[in-house]
């Protein structure tokens, strides 16, 4: 099993744009959500990837399996309307660990979230300066929740 360890903060200004090592955009949408536990698939660069993540806000089990990318595009397109995500990731490195930038299009345009993985719970990140108020616990700002919001949460 594997476990993901990841905060979240919302992200101020434009600061982390000159450190940025990759750019990719995603499109996500969600098969399933239910008592913390989300079905996610992915499309980016070409490939596709089913994941399913527990229940659990700062450490969750992950589960990661690669689709076909015609069989993901189609899944997208029938089985997610109304819970999907569009946006560009940008990976940013920052104290040693790669943040990863997300700048959300769509009807969640100006929401910009900063992600990054740790190795252990206990692990305190060095925040950089652009790393605005955390949102890991906030069940709002998870991306299965903004894959069916209407705006960006307020607040």
């Amino acid at each position: 099993m594997g476990i993901e360890i990841e905060r979240r903060f919302l992200v101020l200004g434009d600061g982390w744009r000159a450190a940025v090592t990759r750019s990719r955009r995603l499109h996500q949408g969600y098969l399933a959500r239910e008592e913390g536990v989300a079905v996610r698939l992915r499309v980016t660069d070409g490939g596709a990837v089913l994941t399913i993540k527990g229940p659990g806000h700062l450490a969750r089990p992950e589960y990661e399996y690669a689709v076909p990318l015609a069989e993901a595009e189609e899944m997208l397109g029938t089985l997610c309307t109304g819970r999907r995500i569009f946006k560009t990731r940008h990976d940013v490195l920052h104290g040693g660990l790669v943040w990863e930038v997300d700048v959300f299009e769509g009807p969640l345009a100006g929401l910009v979230i900063a992600e990054v993985e740790l190795d252990d719970v206990a692990r305190v990140p060095d925040l950089p300066p652009w790393a605005g108020r955390e949102v890991t616990a906030d069940p709002r700002y998870s991306n299965a929740a903004l894959a069916s919001a209407a705006a960006p949460p307020r607040g």
